[in-house]
């Protein structure tokens, strides 16, 4: 009797694999046909700053904990988070929270059944995967612009 997806050692082509019974199976045309798009680039910079922001809620409980335990520690913590080092930290966990806000505004509209197709799809993409640095950017401006924020 013959197959109909023809015999895996004679394919020529890769497109099949033999399965434990030895009958073949093609592959997934993914693999043929995957190709890097600007929604994955989002999805997966959304599962990132979820980790990003979870060693951000670190450092929110460390500054609680220095506010707990008096006037000395909240001093040292003050110092910490006004050196370079912590004004380099506090820029990244606004990109992060930037970046939260865009992908989960994405998601919700998603969600919603709106944006599915290509077009609307890619642009709030876009902006989700391009947006959290200019903005975070602008927001120190207008820290340092007001004086809430000095080096």
């Amino acid at each position: 009797m013959s197959n109909p997806v023809g015999d895996a050692a004679d394919d020529q082509t890769g497109r099949f694999v033999p399965q434990p019974n030895g009958r073949p199976r093609p592959l997934s045309p993914h693999l043929q046909t995957w190709r890097w798009h600007i929604t994955m680039t989002a999805s997966i910079l959304f599962r990132a700053t979820i980790g990003a922001a979870s060693v951000g809620a670190i450092f929110v409980v460390a500054w609680i904990a220095a506010a707990a335990f008096g006037p000395d520690a909240w001093a040292v913590a003050l110092g910490l988070a006004s050196s370079p080092l912590g004004l380099f930290v506090g820029f990244g966990l606004t990109v992060v929270l930037f970046s939260l806000l865009l992908n989960g505004s994405r998601h919700l509209i998603n969600d919603a059944g709106r944006a599915l197709t290509i077009k609307p799809a890619n642009l709030l993409s876009s902006i989700a995967v391009y947006g959290p640095v200019p903005l975070a950017i602008l927001f120190w401006v207008v820290l340092f612009a007001t004086g809430r924020v000095s080096l």
